[in-house]
């Protein structure tokens, strides 16, 4: 079992950057697979990011080259850097995380192979 808190959502402009925090307890944290969802209004929770154990890291391609995962194993938490930020990106942001033995070197997109999500934080970009 594992608790996930997410942090760092807020109101930003067009163009600006923000950083979600998302801190794990429970469980080693080393031992999981960390992804990123996100959900607008109206629309089905969309992959955004993930970390696998191994640090090899996956993106949606609508965000590929403007945010960036990472994880500290030592502080058991897990960041989204998101530079470039667009309107389109505004959305409740979670965090997730699994223990599947297939995913040490890769990571699902696939909201269904989580089994521990926080609760979310809010995004909002303005034009």
């Amino acid at each position: 079992q594992v608790q996930l808190v997410e942090s760092g959502g807020g109101l930003v402009q067009a163009g600006g950057s923000l950083r979600l925090s998302c801190v794990a307890s429970g469980r080693p944290f080393s031992s999981y697979t960390m992804g990123w969802f996100r959900q607008a209004p109206g629309k089905e929770r969309e992959f955004v990011a993930a970390i696998a154990r191994s640090g090899s890291t996956f993106y949606a391609d609508s965000v590929k080259g403007r945010f960036t995962i990472s994880r500290d194993n030592a502080k058991n938490t897990v960041v989204l850097q998101m530079n470039s930020l667009k309107p389109e990106d505004t959305a409740v942001y979670y965090c997730a995380a699994t223990n599947k033995g297939r995913y040490y070197y890769t990571a699902s997109k696939d909201k269904s192979e989580y089994d521990y999500w926080g609760q979310g934080t809010q995004v909002t970009v303005s034009s």
